[in-house]
């Protein structure tokens, strides 16, 4: 639920054109110990089913992993959308919140882009296939929650005609943008969401800390107490918590726990 996808549109942010790069896999890091070794992954969460991504190095680190850990665990089945509609917050920031979401995800769909064929979907079937634990470090609920809390926006512009062109504008630009940074997502191009971050930093501090800095915070204590216990685990999180100056990584080096970008 809670996404880069999101995140992407209530920033309002259109990545500038980058230089060609040769393709490569997505961003992903490990840390370890003696007996301990924890892949992050950073997930998109809408993508156009093509699967190459799952290859190579993170095909390996995934088949050897023990356990699989995602943000949340969504509801699937006949009945998910019935237990999604039960579980929502009915505030005005949350409902502002889902509905800047649903914006989110049509844009992607309008560039083939479809949250079933997401990362964190794949990843999850393919465990569940397998018959390997899967675990969350959230629950729906307290992401519900937490949409609850978000402030409802700013104050309008005094232009409101303006502001209306300038919103207007930023929606248009969303097919655009979510094929942007799918594209960086799929050649390990962490700087695109280094800039979606800072847009929302700058544009709702309140949303950015809320979202990404205490989330970050919170994982990274998870990860470090998971450091205790010996195996290999698999971590899949939208890659905008892996990039950035509160990201995942720069928590758990504060912690004194390195980590190694893979790919």
């Amino acid at each position: 639920m809670v996404n880069l996808l999101a995140a992407a549109a209530l920033a309002a942010a259109t990545p500038p054109a980058l230089p060609a790069r040769p393709a490569s896999e997505p961003a992903m890091f490990v840390v370890r110990d003696a007996d301990t070794t924890i892949y992050l992954f950073g997930t998109f969460h809408a993508l156009d089913g093509n699967e190459q991504w799952f290859g190579g190095s993170i095909r390996n680190a995934f088949e050897h992993s023990n356990e699989l850990v995602l943000e949340t665990l969504l509801p699937e089945g006949p009945d998910a959308a019935q237990q999604l509609r039960q579980a929502q917050p009915v505030s005005r920031a949350s409902g502002s919140f889902l509905a800047t979401t649903r914006i989110a995800i049509s844009a992607s769909r309008a560039q083939g882009m479809q949250v079933e064929n997401g990362a964190d979907t794949v990843l999850r079937h393919i465990a569940e296939a397998e018959g390997k634990p899967v675990e969350q470090l959230e629950t729906l609920q307290f992401q519900l929650d937490m949409f609850s809390k978000l402030p409802s926006g700013s104050s309008p512009p005094h232009n409101a005609k303006a502001g209306e062109a300038i919103q207007q504008e930023a929606v248009e630009s969303l097919p655009q943008t979510m094929a942007r940074m799918q594209s960086a997502w799929k050649r390990g191009d962490q700087m695109v969401f280094v800039r979606m971050l800072d847009q929302l930093d700058a544009s709702s501090p309140d949303t950015y800390r809320m979202m990404f800095t205490e989330r970050n915070a919170r994982w990274a204590d998870w990860i470090a107490a998971r450091m205790q216990t010996p195996g290999t685990v698999f971590v899949a999180v939208g890659a905008g918590h892996l990039a950035g100056k509160d990201s995942v990584l720069v928590r758990l080096a504060e912690k004194g726990i390195e980590s190694r970008r893979v790919y």
